[in-house]
């Protein structure tokens, strides 16, 4: 099953993880400070929670993110993410930020040092279909990455606190490319 069957299955609970998870991996490219790592630890709380307080804790999250410098066009994409997070616990919002988030944050990754030519001229779409020819290893790590978070809420894994661990390994890879990029100045 490719990345937009699974979203389209997807339950409640699994489809705001996956979104999460998205926003969560591309922190860094907000201009956060890496202190901010944890500003979207609440918002994994309300998820254990079934949303209780999801409103206070989203307003929270995005005041705590929105003071970084972030540039750039993949910069964009995640503040894109941020900022289209349902605003209150409604289940009609899942799946439309899960799907943005999952395109998000494949957009971003392809504009990045690490990603190849192959995957800025791959369509996303096509790569969340399956069509993974010529994939860099950034990449295809983001798609595993997305579709590691959907199987672990989805029954077949070891749930939140997987998708949780998925994510902070995502940000830490990013935070590496990011890293790397200021450091050769590109």
């Amino acid at each position: 099953m490719n990345l937009v069957e699974s979203i389209a299955r997807a339950d409640e609970r699994t489809l705001a993880a996956s979104a999460l998870g998205c926003l969560d991996r591309c922190v860094p490219l907000l201009g956060a400070d890496p202190a901010h790592d944890e500003a979207l630890r609440p918002l994994w709380t309300c998820l254990a929670e079934d949303g209780v307080g999801w409103d206070e804790r989203i307003t929270e999250a995005r005041d705590a993110l929105c003071d970084g410098v972030a540039v750039g066009e993949a910069a964009q994409w995640a503040r894109r993410m941020l900022e289209t997070a349902p605003d209150k616990w409604v289940s009609d919002a899942w799946r439309e930020w899960a799907d943005l988030c999952s395109v998000a944050a494949l957009q971003a990754h392809r504009l990045l040092p690490g990603a190849g030519a192959g995957d800025r001229t791959a369509g996303v779409a096509a790569l969340r279909e399956g069509d993974t020819v010529r994939m860099s290893p950034l990449i295809a790590a983001e798609l595993q990455r997305q579709t590691r978070t959907l199987h672990a809420l989805g029954g077949g894994g070891g749930g939140l606190r997987e998708a949780l661990d998925v994510s902070t390994e995502g940000r830490r890879v990013l935070r590496a490319v990011m890293s790397r990029r200021a450091r050769s100045g590109t």
